[in-house]
C-alpha cells in the first residue's frame, strides 16, 4: 500500500498537480493575497 506522502509527490508530478501548482503561486505572487493569508494565519496560531 502506498503512503499517503507518495501518493502525494504522484498526484504534485500529474499535470492537474502542476497546474494547481501553478495557480497557487500565482495567487501567493498577489501582494493582496498574501495580506489576506498573514491576517488568516495569525488569527489561527493564536490561542
Amino acid at each position: 500500500m502506498a503512503s499517503i506522502f507518495s501518493k502525494v509527490r504522484h498526484f504534485m508530478n500529474s499535470p492537474q498537480g502542476r497546474r494547481l501548482v501553478d495557480q497557487g503561486r500565482r495567487y501567493a505572487s498577489d501582494p493582496q493575497n498574501r495580506e489576506k493569508l498573514r491576517g488568516l494565519l495569525s488569527r489561527r496560531r493564536k490561542p
